[in-house]
């Protein structure tokens, strides 16, 4: 059995798509194709289409949310063709015990841009990070409620029933405006770096130069 993984991002969708149902469209293809390299290890999670931004929550082995993030990274390379634009990574999770989501689904909320009130630029990366997971386990939590004969899509169960947790938009740009989130680049540059280090007997004193 495979070990579990979450993987949190948010991004800013390309003014040039016209219908941002391609974006669930696509992520949908991609994680069919992964589970035919991958069997066995499906993808669980929830994408949200806003207006200007969306944020997606993965559950996956670490095999498949890497090949996301790799697939992620080819489509920042076309620049401003591609369906999304700056790709942040909140946070990925290893080896969580269970899964938060039953399936992977996705919805374009046509909604007013609510607000966090307290939510400042004075507020710390890490309390936003913090409040922003929090709507996304919060409304986890509920999706696993959603009755299945009666809502083909869990999400609009949540937008029903309980419209406060979903995370409002301006959360989602704060979390783009935030240096220290990285993008799938950045990320998957330290992961594939060799991790190089000098062990106790290979340290020579004194040092050959001063020889």
């Amino acid at each position: 059995k495979c070990l579990l993984h979450r993987l949190v991002l948010v991004d800013k969708i390309s003014p040039e798509l016209a219908d941002k149902r391609d974006l669930g469209e696509y992520w949908e293809r991609l994680f069919q194709n992964l589970q035919r390299c991958y069997p066995g290890e499906g993808v669980t999670g929830a994408l949200l289409l806003y207006s200007t931004y969306l944020v997606q929550v993965l559950e996956s082995s670490s095999d498949v949310l890497y090949a996301v993030l790799r697939d992620l990274r080819e489509v920042q390379k076309k620049g401003a063709s591609a369906l999304v634009l700056e790709p942040r990574i909140v946070v990925m999770s290893h080896d969580i015990p269970n899964r938060l989501f039953q399936q992977w689904c996705y919805k374009v909320f046509n909604i007013p841009a609510k607000q966090i009130e307290d939510l400042s630029q004075e507020e710390t990366t890490e309390k936003i990070i913090r409040d922003c997971l929090t709507f996304l386990y919060k409304m986890g939590i509920q999706l696993q409620k959603a009755p299945k004969l009666s809502y083909k899509n869990p999400l609009d169960f949540v937008q029903e029933k309980y419209p406060q947790l979903i995370l409002p938009q301006n959360a989602v740009q704060h979390l783009l405006t935030c240096r220290e989130l990285l993008t799938p680049q950045e990320f998957l540059q330290a992961y594939d770096t060799p991790f190089n280090f000098v062990m106790d007997s290979e340290i020579v004193w004194p040092l050959p130069e001063l020889i």
